[in-house]
Parts: structure tokens; C-alpha cells; sequence
């Protein structure tokens, strides 16, 4: 058996010191790999769980503001935009408030608004259908009548007048408007000559207009 000499085992100790602390080394460096895979595995499970919650926070979060269409006897007729919450008399304050000629009898003022929802404050004496909508909002509308006294003249009827008439807005009120005021209306069914009515439209109006 061969005897070593005192710097032979030397050698020998200090290659066995290197060969360990390359090893430990290397188990070390791969053991910090691993931590940290699953620290950001970690991190993008909690990130997408935050983004999944947010995203079903803001399917469940209710708008907060609505749109509603006020017309009739106000004095400022048109689409308001209101709180979420609102109720009726915001609508009616929002739209400059009611005019002497409105009946206040048949107008819940306490009632709550849904987004696109039309208000149609009547006048005193005017005749007109409750129509229940799906969501449980109502809409006034002028009754169908064969009386002309009841009818909408739309070579002379003021825009709000003209938006009291189901489907039409503020904009085709002002169409109709600009139409008259270079054609005028020879027969009802010239109204049908402005832009955004058609057939479906002219049919839901037809008993509800004159031209004379």
C-alpha cells in the first residue's frame, strides 16, 4: 500500500473541499431556482384569482349613472342623465321643471328610474295610455284617437309636442322640424320623407298626426 506524502494529502484534501463545495454549490443554486418557480407561480396564481374577482366585482357593480328621456309638459324636454337611484322628480327638476299645464295627478313623482327609460309628463285634460314595459317602468303616451283635437299637427306642432309621439326622440323632432320648414307636410305620410322614420315607425304615429 503506497504511503502519501504529507503535500500529496494536501492535494488530495483540498480537491475533496473543492469537489464538495462545487457540489454544494450547484444543489444550492438549483434549490434557489425551484423557490423561486413557485414564488412566481405563486404570484401569478394570487394575480390572476385578484383579476378574476375584479372582473366579477364589475359584472355584478351596477352603473352609476343612467340615461332617461323626459318629454311632455317640462320645460326643458330630452335625455338626462341621472344618479343611479333616481326617482322622477329628479328627472323632472333635471329638465327644468313642470310646466302650469301639467297633470300632477297622474305623474308618480316618487317612482324609481331605470336606465332608457321614457317619461311622458301629460297635460291636464290630455287623454293618454299607461303602457308597462318589461322592466316594470311605465311610459305615457298619447291615446289613439279619431278625434283630430287629440292629434299632433306636424306642419305646426312644437318639438315637444312632437316628441310626445312614441319613437320620437329629439333628434327626429328637429328632422321633422327642418323638413317642414322647406317642404311642409302635404299628407301624413310625407313624414315618412324624413330621415329615420320608416314604415314600422309611420304606423306606431299614424293615427296620432294630421297636416291640416
Amino acid at each position: 500500500m503506497r504511503i502519501f506524502t504529507k503535500r500529496e494529502q494536501i492535494v488530495i484534501l483540498l480537491l475533496v473541499i473543492l469537489v464538495g463545495a462545487i457540489t454544494l454549490y450547484g444543489f444550492y443554486r438549483n434549490n434557489n431556482k425551484l423557490n423561486d418557480m413557485d414564488l412566481k407561480g405563486k404570484e401569478i396564481g394570487e394575480e390572476m384569482e385578484i383579476e378574476e374577482t375584479n372582473e366579477d366585482e364589475n359584472i355584478d357593480e351596477e352603473p352609476e349613472y343612467i340615461m332617461v328621456h323626459i318629454s311632455g309638459q317640462v320645460f326643458n324636454p330630452g335625455l338626462i342623465e341621472l344618479k343611479n337611484g333616481s326617482r322622477v322628480i329628479d328627472a323632472v327638476n333635471s329638465a327644468g321643471g313642470l310646466k302650469e299645464e301639467a297633470d300632477l295627478d297622474r305623474i308618480n313623482l316618487a317612482k324609481k328610474l331605470v336606465d332608457e327609460q321614457k317619461i311622458y309628463i301629460p297635460k291636464i285634460g290630455e287623454e293618454i295610455d299607461i303602457v308597462e314595459e318589461e322592466d316594470g317602468s311605465s311610459e305615457s303616451t298619447q291615446e289613439n284617437s279619431g278625434d283630430s283635437s287629440n292629434k299632433i299637427n306636424i306642419n305646426t306642432g312644437t318639438k315637444e309636442e312632437l316628441m310626445s309621439l312614441p319613437g320620437i326622440g329629439e333628434v327626429l323632432a328637429e328632422r321633422i322640424i327642418e323638413y317642414r320648414e322647406s317642404n311642409s307636410f302635404k299628407s301624413i305620410e310625407d313624414i315618412k320623407n324624413v330621415s329615420g322614420i320608416g314604415d314600422k315607425k309611420f304606423e306606431s304615429i299614424e293615427d296620432m298626426i294630421i297636416v291640416n
